[in-house]
Order: structure tokens, then sequence, then C-alpha cells
């Protein structure tokens, strides 16, 4: 495992499984979030973001946490191993509201409320992206495929790592 694509519902905890997983291997992390977002909530442009996408790709080791769908298939291309966590929808909005008010590590500002954008697209994550990642899963069958339904299970993987 020397490039890692961590992809799931915002509120799965791709960011907190990344840092335990970069703590473990060593292996340079990137926040998609923080590439996209600037501190003002704008973000920069699809070319810059995709430049940014294209140039990590390149490198020899990584680890990527998260899903920016446009993208999953030339990450899923380029990396040797995917991490899907297929939480519930119930336990990916409770990610999402368990975070408002806390700082974090993987977006440059904290939310001081419930983001209804955000919510719609936590209810909606894997009616429209779970089809679309067991074609890629399916098209790129040689990559380890890692798949975690329950946070129990993504954290039992990692302590055995």
């Amino acid at each position: 495992m020397k490039r890692i694509a961590i992809i799931g519902s915002p509120g799965s905890g791709k960011s907190t499984f990344a840092r335990k997983l970069q703590e473990k291997t060593g292996l340079p992390l990137f926040s998609l979030d923080n590439i996209w977002w600037k501190p003002d909530r704008t973000h920069i442009t699809r070319e810059e973001f995709d430049a940014v996408h294209e140039a990590i790709l390149k490198t020899g080791e990584w680890i990527i946490d998260g899903s920016y769908s446009r993208t999953f298939e030339p990450r899923i291309r380029a990396c040797d191993t995917v991490i899907l966590l297929d939480y519930d929808t119930d336990v990916c909005m409770q990610g999402i509201i368990d975070r408002v008010g806390k700082a974090r590590q993987d977006i440059p500002w904290t939310e001081q409320t419930l983001d209804p954008e955000l919510v719609a697209i936590v209810k909606t994550y894997k009616e429209r992206n779970n089809p679309v990642l067991s074609e890629l899963f399916r098209r790129y069958a040689d990559r380890e495929i890692l798949i975690f339904r329950t946070r129990d299970e993504a954290d039992q993987w990692l302590t055995e790592q």
C-alpha cells in the first residue's frame, strides 16, 4: 500500500481514518477539502483543483482523503488501494452533526451550523455514488478494495496494520 484513496460520504470519518492510517504508514496525506476550499469558504477553480489533484497522483506515495466524485476514476486508476467507508446514512448524518462547532484539520474553517447542502449530500450519497463506485471497482479489479460498513470494522483493520 503506497497509493491509497479513502472515499466515503461526508461525516463517515474519512479524515480521521486517513490521519490514523498516515500515522501508521508515514505516507504523505492530502485532504481534497483543504485543496478545494479557501478559508473564506470560496474555492479554487476546477482547473486549479484538477492540476493539483493530477500532480499528487503522479507522486509515488500518498493517502488521499476525500470523495469529489468527478475525480473518482483518475484516483482509483492511480491508486493501489481503495478504502471505502460505506456506513449507514444515519451514522454519517450523526458525523456531520457532531463536528459542528469543532475545529478540523481537513477543512480551513469551523462550521457553526449544520449546512443544509451538506445534509442533502449525505442523504443521497449512497444512491448517487455507490453504483458509480461499484462499476469502477469492477473496472479496476486489480486494485485492493477494502469496504468497511461500520466504524468498528475500520478501527479493527487499522489496529491490525
